[in-house]
């Protein structure tokens, strides 16, 4: 398990939004937890990394990319998610969305200015590359 580099690349997820001084405020950040990566041997060089995602009201994710495939269960509240190209969808509990290693996740956002919002996320990813790659 390589805990200390997913601590610190789920770290600029959620920090991304307090790096831009110069711009105007920023949704609040979403709250990121581990909960397991496991390698696949059957599939050399290759790993499973899940993760919560919890956004509080009115938050949301900086642009980003997985440079994995990503697939997006609501757990709790209305998430809204959309990758250039594609059009925006809003999700509720029990429904999914996909990414694949090339897009570019333009839209992360929770719906609600007032309720937190809460899924679970399954990246497929090479082991030796970042969970999250920030894009401006």
């Amino acid at each position: 398990m390589h805990i200390a580099p997913l601590f610190v690349s789920l770290g600029l997820l959620s920090s991304a939004a307090a790096l831009a001084a110069d711009k105007p405020p920023a949704a609040p950040p979403p709250t990121v937890t581990p909960v397991m990566v496991q390698a696949l041997p059957e599939y050399p060089g290759k790993e499973v990394l899940m993760i919560t995602v919890e956004y509080p009201p009115g938050g949301a994710d900086p642009v980003h990319r997985h440079d994995a495939h990503g697939f997006i269960y609501v757990l709790e509240g209305t998430i809204v998610m959309g990758v250039a190209g594609g059009k925006e969808v809003t999700l509720t509990p029990g429904q999914s969305f996909h990414e694949g290693p090339q897009d570019l996740h333009t839209v992360g956002r929770n719906a609600s200015q007032e309720k937190p919002a809460k899924f679970l996320v399954f990246l497929l990813k090479d082991a030796n590359k970042p969970p999250v790659i920030l894009v401006d």
